[in-house]
């Protein structure tokens, strides 16, 4: 037996050995890298320029996030903050291509300057930088302000400094104020209510640069308790629907007992005439809901008011839906929306038109 697998091995390397020779194997080659004509490209994904970091703690720690690529081979990259190099990166696994993180955690409040420079083999060097800052937490701003998301790069709520549930993926755009939510099909946020809605008013105020391709209709905010037939009768719905030239925006919530009708408080149609409001760009919308009555807003102006038997009836009403009808309001199609949303604010009031015009003073 054992001769056997000896004569074996013999002709296996009988035959691989006439194969080289023959050809019919290639040999290894050197192939050479080329030469070296651009410096390194270094792109830095976290923090962004313009980030302001706020969190509870004096002191904190941030993930620093970059990616460095070059034509032939990086030999090092060396990060840096405020003038002091933090560390310095010189193996990699794939010589062309660095992906690479640090977690800084002495991170103080004020404005930061973070620098990573990276040079290849034959010593061209890169440098990019990008400013950011950390404040004390945020206070609110407003009188009754209960909630506030600027999505600033991440989904963070800056009152309670606490994150949602995230379904699906969404991400972040340019909004209009530094980024912005940046919708994706089955996407959506969800909070609880607690400690956020009441009998005593509510109040929902946000930036809006409608997608009104796909899909033609869409939750834009929306809290409602759940009902596999729907029940209208309690919380509070802003939604839209419609084509590519006319979109209507309406609101619907109830006392309890019965359902309120807003169908449409304002049409979106291209081009736009009154009042003033872009489909093509971002406007400002306002709900502002007391026990007796309604008021709606574009861009400051008021578009519809109504007195109704109020107040909202919170019962069952125990997540925030940011940009989805889902979970509980997509029984007519109203899921996820591809817009970008920005600026969200919830009070526990109803604000006044003076006070709706202050907000919108102050980010357009």
């Amino acid at each position: 037996m054992k001769n056997i697998k000896y004569l074996l091995a013999f002709f296996v390397g009988i035959v691989l050995i006439t194969a080289c020779k023959s050809g019919y194997i290639d040999p290894i080659k050197a192939v050479s890298a080329g030469a070296d004509t651009t410096p390194p490209a270094v792109t830095i994904n976290y923090p962004f320029e313009g980030k302001v970091i706020q969190v509870k703690e004096e002191i904190t720690s941030i993930n620093i996030q970059l990616k460095v690529t070059d034509d032939i081979e990086i030999a090092s990259i060396v990060v840096n903050m405020d003038g002091t190099d933090l560390t310095t990166f010189s193996s990699f696994l794939d010589y062309r291509i660095a992906v690479e993180q640090y977690l800084f955690t002495n991170l103080t409040n004020g404005n930061h300057v973070l620098k990573v420079t990276a040079t290849d083999k034959s010593g061209k060097s890169t440098a990019s930088s990008v400013n950011f800052s950390k404040t004390a937490p945020y206070n609110a701003k407003y009188d009754g302000e209960v909630f506030y998301m600027p999505f600033d790069g991440d989904f963070m709520e800056e009152i309670s400094l606490t994150l949602p549930t995230v379904i699906g993926n969404p991400g972040f755009a340019a909004g209009q104020k530094g980024k912005a939510y940046a919708g994706a099909t089955g996407a959506y946020l969800s909070f609880p209510t607690a400690g956020i809605v009441g009998s005593n008013g509510f109040s929902v105020v946000l930036w809006y640069n409608i997608n009104n391709v796909a899909p033609n209709r869409a939750g834009i905010f929306t809290i409602s308790p759940p009902s596999s037939g729907g029940d209208r009768t309690k919380g509070f719905r802003l939604m839209r629907e419609g084509g590519t030239t006319s979109q209507n925006i309406w609101s619907n919530f109830g006392n309890g007992t019965d359902e309120f009708w807003f169908n449409p408080f304002y049409t979106v149609s291209t081009p736009v005439t009154t009042p003033p409001a872009n489909p093509a760009g971002w406007w400002q919308i306002a709900v502002s809901v007391s026990p007796t009555h309604v008021s709606f807003y574009i861009n400051g102006v008021s578009v519809k008011e109504s007195d109704y038997a109020g107040p909202i009836d919170w019962t069952n009403c125990s997540q925030i839906s940011i940009a989805s009808g889902s979970p509980n309001t997509d029984y007519w199609g109203h899921m996820s929306d591809n817009s970008m949303i920005d600026e969200l604010r919830i009070f526990n009031k109803a604000i006044s038109a003076t006070e709706v015009q202050t907000i919108y003073n102050d980010q357009k």
